[in-house]
């Protein structure tokens, strides 16, 4: 197998999902074995040579993502939460996808940004909107790696009302975590 561009983003990619998803005291584990996750759920170099799905098939395409990343984790000891499974995809996808700036694949928009606890704080701190900010205060207490898919959709609901129509991975302007 030659050391293709694919290769190096997807090496790339999984090293960064890895370390940001193992950061919860919930959930540590090796960038190798996050690496042998993603690949074992499809998210191989291979991966990314296709088009991500169109925006309005994101939500759908997403839960299935979780439930593969959980059902891999429990083949090498993890029991990973969809908060622990969507940061890892998050990052994941991120990485791979728009530092890219792959402008021709119109999923981008569609990307769900990393949920820590740094971006529900800030969100708390500059949402203008009082009642999202008591909902972000609340997920910021509940930990985003506890996350269930139910909550974790939540969130995500509670990203696009803020975002108003605006891409949901713009939201990371108030993500403090790169400082």
């Amino acid at each position: 197998m030659s050391y293709t561009s694919h290769e190096h983003a997807h090496r790339f990619a999984a090293w960064a999902a890895s370390s940001a998803a193992s950061t919860s005291k919930l959930s540590r584990f090796k960038v190798e074995i996050g690496k042998t996750i993603l690949e074992e759920a499809g998210f191989g170099a291979d991966y990314l040579t296709t088009a991500l799905p169109k925006a309005d098939e994101m939500d759908s395409r997403h839960a299935a993502w979780r439930a593969s990343i959980i059902a891999a984790s429990l083949k090498h000891g993890c029991n990973f939460t969809h908060g622990v499974a969507a940061k890892l995809i998050n990052v994941y996808l991120k990485a791979a996808f728009m530092m890219a700036f792959h402008k021709e694949n119109l999923g981008i928009e569609g990307l769900h940004p990393p949920i820590d606890r740094t971006l529900l704080k800030a969100l708390a701190e500059h949402d203008e909107d009082a009642v999202r900010r008591r909902q972000w205060r609340s997920l910021e207490k509940s930990g985003w790696s506890k996350f269930d898919s139910e909550r974790y959709q939540g969130t995500i609901d509670l990203v696009r009302a803020e975002r108003r129509g605006r891409p949901l991975w713009t939201v990371e302007e108030y993500w403090r975590g790169h400082q």
